[in-house]
């Protein structure tokens, strides 16, 4: 009995020397069993607690580096959502889209003052995913961080906003110190994710003129909705042009494909096709767009003929035209008489089959997970950290 019992003190003893010499790998070892049981749980239970909650797991942060790791092609971080791999071209087979309708953009009141032009998140046209919210916006004034002390007027979650200025300079900044100035034909493309707050305030024109812009509203993808924001500049500098038509047409491609010219970058994570055309009179142009998207044509500055034969139709200044899915070019026109040039800006994008839930800038995919983004932001966390007791340093201008 005496000897069993020294063999099982010299069995202990060896035991801990091991176990002590190996003891890092072994924390390892646990630490990541612990990891793999809370992300199971997590997964397993989160109907339970709210989608919201997934960002603060292993499990949201493994789909957004897939999703974001899922390209078309080895230089894009675009998700795999269908953006066509080939150069896009009109042929005698295309066929052309047909025109759904025509929303004529209503001007309102936005902001602290700022007076816009919507032609998307209206009675008259909801939603056209993957797009949220359309505005015009033609203003002296902003959209500070808060309309009061008490009123916050510029958080978002769940969605991107694309903003291109066409005359003036406006002025951003957020919580996370990010903070610069957008000038005429600049685009900004902010991913809001799991959340961020920020201001956007127009500077004053020495000529007292109003600064001129749209701001798109897009939808992420639902195992997007709570990856960290970020801010992609395009500058007009680095946009390419394209002349056709004998010149009676010049098309800023800022993303996407059109006669030739491919200006496909990583701006933004649901794929979008961001169009530029300054129609002169006479002009005719067909323009490819990608099978299965949404698209739309919104008219800034003219009047355009557009489709062709029976299915034409006219379309004036504010007015939006939504097209059918089926088809892949569409029509665009100006009479040879007319007195001014047409300016249309031509949208498209991948649809997203999911639900929409939106409560202002929140956009996500059920209510239980806006209820549950209204808890975050009232308790600074799970994205909203930084928005405790921050304001803005532009968002106080007065003009």
């Amino acid at each position: 009995m005496k000897l069993f019992q020294i063999i099982i003190a010299i069995l202990i003893g060896l035991s801990s020397t091991v176990l002590y010499q190996h003891r890092e790998s072994i924390s390892d070892f646990v630490n990541l069993a612990i990891d793999l049981t809370k992300e199971s749980v997590s997964s397993h239970y989160s109907h339970l607690f709210g989608k919201a909650r997934l960002n603060e797991t292993a499990a949201a942060q493994k789909a957004f580096s897939e999703a974001a790791s899922s390209s078309a092609n080895p230089e894009s971080h675009f998700p795999n959502l269908g953006y066509p791999k080939e150069q896009l071209i009109v042929t005698e087979m295309s066929t052309q889209r047909a025109v759904a309708k025509i929303v004529r953009a209503i001007e309102q009141s936005e902001g602290a003052g700022a007076r816009v032009r919507r032609s998307i998140g209206t009675r008259n046209q909801r939603y056209f995913s993957p797009f949220l919210m359309l505005d015009h916006f033609a203003t002296t004034a902003g959209f500070p961080d808060q309309l009061t002390n008490s009123f916050p007027s510029s958080p978002h979650r769940g969605q991107e906003t694309i903003t291109y200025l066409l005359k003036g300079a406006v002025d951003h900044e957020d919580f996370a110190g990010n903070s610069g100035t957008l000038y005429e034909g600049d685009l900004q493309f902010m991913t809001a994710g799991r959340g961020i707050v920020h201001a956007e305030m127009p500077r004053k024109q020495p000529d007292g003129s109003q600064n001129v812009g749209l701001q798109l509203w897009v939808d992420l993808p639902k195992k997007l909705k709570y990856c960290e924001p970020r801010y992609r500049d395009l500058r007009a500098a680095e946009i390419p042009s394209v002349d056709v038509d004998e010149g009676r047409a010049t098309i800023k491609v800022i993303s996407g494909q059109s006669h030739g010219v491919d200006s496909v970058k990583e701006l933004a994570y649901t794929p979008v096709w961001l169009l530029d055309f300054l129609l002169r009179p006479g002009a005719k142009v067909t323009q490819a767009l990608p099978q299965g998207w949404n698209a739309f044509a919104y008219v800034l500055e003219g009047n355009v003929n557009v489709g062709q034969g029976a299915e034409a139709k006219k379309a004036e200044q504010y007015d939006n035209v939504f097209f059918k899915q089926a088809g892949d070019v569409i029509h665009l026109a100006t009479d040879a008489d007319a007195t001014k040039d047409a300016r249309i800006i031509v949208v498209a994008g991948t649809p997203l089959d999911q639900p929409v839930v939106q409560y202002g800038p929140f956009v996500l995919n059920s209510e239980e997970e806006i209820m549950k983004t209204f808890s975050d932001y009232q308790g600074h966390e799970n994205g909203f950290e930084r928005a405790k007791n921050w304001r803005s340093q532009i968002g106080d201008r007065v003009y």
